[in-house]
């Protein structure tokens, strides 16, 4: 009988020892697979809106060579060659294209033709007047021969003047036929091929001068007064990816021709031409009188374009909820000036914004303030 109890004894030791050993287990592998609580937060950058206090008039514009020229010829001809294509440089004096001339070279025959006959009676007035003024003074002719002979004479000279001016005025007619470059430059269009007819005015081709750029824009003739020549510009050249500054050159003084909008020219220095070429658009900020802009603009939101999302067609703005995280915020934009984009609502002028942040954020993301 005892023997039995220490057997059952030992088997239900045994089956508890086993049961504590998997609970335990069991225990372990719970305490392993829970969760952390404790996200790992989005380190962030924030900031507030800009404001735009320093009133400036923004205006678009164009970026342009500073000496541009329409290679045109002054007669009607066949053009026989093109001798550049787009994208050629070109020195100064090169020839570009030629026009046909052989209508030009029989007239300047002719005047050569006519010359030597003008030489020839020349020459013969030439005598006969050093005849007749000996014979005059011999008393063996008349004053009137004399005068006849010296009107001879006179008219000789003045039909070979005659001919050696048509000969010059051909000379200038057949240098049209070939169009030379008025400096150095590039060459950007080519608006006729050869064989077409050239009519005078019409552009042929189009030169660039090299380097030199200015950025050609308009403002309306409420804001004109507060351009002054010489004033600094900030200019915002989106294709580029570039902020430089530039100077007030020139201000067209009329509208008539452009709808109440006046031109202005705004220089580009030496140090800023690298990566510019003709015909980029150009944002031009120009700084002017408080007084002279809306009052609205006081309070313009402005943000920087690499803050906004874009999902779909809603954009919207990174924000700091509650227990920090991340709030996106719908947001209605306006202009892009530069680098920056007004936030027309959804934003207020003095709240906080995300504007960078080191992981990926979505809405309700745990953040932390770079401080």
């Amino acid at each position: 009988m005892s023997t039995a109890i220490n057997a059952t004894f030992r088997t239900f030791k045994a089956i508890a020892s086993i049961g504590l050993l998997s609970l335990s287990a069991c225990s372990s592998n719970i305490k392993s697979d829970k969760p952390s609580t404790i996200d790992t937060a989005i380190a962030v950058t924030i900031t507030t809106p800009a404001t735009d206090q320093q009133q400036a008039l923004n205006v678009s514009g164009q970026i342009e060579s500073a000496q541009t020229a329409n290679i045109s010829t002054r007669v009607m001809g066949y053009i026989t060659a093109i001798k550049v294509k787009v994208g050629d440089h070109v020195a100064k004096g090169s020839l570009l294209a030629t026009i046909s001339n052989n209508d030009i070279l029989a007239k300047r025959a002719q005047t050569d033709a006519m010359i030597s006959e003008a030489e020839v009676a020349l020459k013969n007035a030439q005598e006969d007047f050093g005849r007749f003024t000996v014979l005059y003074k011999q008393q063996s002719a008349s004053a009137k021969e004399l005068e006849n002979i010296t009107q001879q004479y006179s008219s000789a000279k003045s039909r070979l003047e005659q001919a050696k001016q048509m000969k010059n005025e051909i000379n200038a007619t057949l240098g049209y036929t070939n169009l030379l470059a008025p400096f150095d430059g590039v060459v950007t269009q080519k608006l006729m091929d050869a064989g077409s007819m050239a009519n005078p005015g019409m552009p042929i081709l189009t030169v660039e001068q090299n380097g030199n750029y200015q950025v050609s824009a308009t403002v309306p003739e409420s804001l004109i007064s507060q351009v002054k020549e010489g004033a600094n510009v900030t200019i915002a050249i989106d294709a580029a990816h570039k902020m430089i500054n530039g100077k007030v050159s020139q201000i067209n003084q009329s509208s008539q021709f452009s709808g109440g909008q006046y031109l202005i020219k705004v220089i580009i220095s030496d140090k800023d031409k690298a990566g510019l070429f003709a015909g980029m658009y150009a944002n031009l900020s120009i700084p002017a009188k408080q007084s002279t802009i809306n009052n609205q603009d006081v309070d313009q939101v402005m943000v920087p374009l690499k803050a906004i999302e874009q999902k779909g067609q809603l954009t919207g703005i990174y924000t700091i909820g509650n227990n920090n995280t991340a709030l996106l915020r719908w947001v209605r934009l306006g202009k892009v000036k530069g680098n920056q984009v007004e936030v027309l609502s959804g934003l207020a002028p003095h709240e906080q914004f995300i504007v960078s942040a080191d992981g990926r954020l979505f809405n309700g993301a745990a953040v932390k303030i770079n401080r």
